[in-house]
């Protein structure tokens, strides 16, 4: 297992052992209703019961990634986002927040408001701007691959190689984000972003490949389309699914699951401790 402390503002994250990373969307377009929160009572609720469940960290985000979702701009996103994550640190002041953005100016609010690590789907693809942002903000970086844009992404994807693709797009990255001055990196094959079914399961049955970053690895397929429709459900009947491919993705090497669903998440690392 990667040995990796995260530092967040100054706010330590070990990831010696598998941890969660717990959803907070404050948007009304997420794909899964169950993660759709307004900015009042119910939100710090799920919150409190994220962390009370075990979830490491927070990661809340305004706007939505689903395939075909509208783009919001960077104020917008920002209006949404920002207060949220200024109303969960004023209710929990030790939670670990991230903030799921593509736009640096909206990094740059959400952090000035407590957040301490940004989660970026697009790499810096989006804006050119962000991995200087986080270099200058000194927070840990989540870099993901994603084959296009949620816009167009899961308009028939094409690779020869997936994992070798993939591989190398975040090799590629990494180098960038150190010249830039990024000092902690999380890496995120991105489930579902410009990927098929096979694509997806292609990446989690050969997830180990990319321990030789040597980089924590983020898992992120809690409730998505390739749960659901090989199983013929609903995203709201996903659970079962989801804790299924959490699991192969521990045994694989991840070391981070980013899920809905807390309580089972936990569940699914501690029993894969005696595995």
């Amino acid at each position: 297992m990667l040995m990796c402390t995260l530092n967040c503002r100054g706010k330590l994250v070990s990831l010696q052992k598998p941890a969660v990373m717990g959803i907070l969307n404050v948007t009304e377009d997420s794909f899964y209703t169950g993660s759709r929160h307004k900015i009042n009572d119910a939100l710090l609720h799920a919150a409190e019961a994220m962390l009370h469940s075990g979830a490491a960290i927070l990661d809340v985000g305004g706007q939505s990634t689903r395939p075909g979702s509208k783009r919001l701009t960077a104020p917008e996103e920002a209006a949404a986002v920002v207060p949220a994550i200024a109303a969960i640190c004023r209710a929990f002041p030790q939670a670990i927040i991230s903030v799921d953005t593509f736009y640096a100016s909206v990094a740059e609010e959400a952090v000035a408001a407590g957040a301490a690590i940004v989660n970026d789907i697009s790499a810096g693809v989006i804006d050119a701007a962000m991995f200087a942002t986080v270099a200058a903000l000194q927070v840990p970086y989540v870099l993901m691959h994603m084959q296009g844009n949620p816009q167009t992404m899961q308009q028939q994807p094409e690779y020869k190689d997936v994992v070798t693709e993939v591989l190398d797009f975040l090799v590629k990255k990494i180098a960038l984000l150190q010249q830039a001055g990024v000092n902690d990196i999380i890496v995120d094959p991105g489930f579902g972003f410009g990927k098929t079914t096979g694509h997806n399961f292609a990446l989690l049955k050969n997830l180990h490949a990319f321990s030789v970053l040597r980089r924590p690895i983020l898992l992120g397929v809690s409730r998505k389309g390739s749960i659901y429709r090989t199983l013929g459900v609903t995203a709201e009947a996903a659970l079962n699914g989801t804790t299924v491919l959490n699991t192969m993705g521990i045994l694989n090497g991840a070391s981070l699951l980013r899920v809905h669903d807390v309580k089972e998440a936990v569940e699914v690392i501690k029993l894969c401790e005696y595995y």
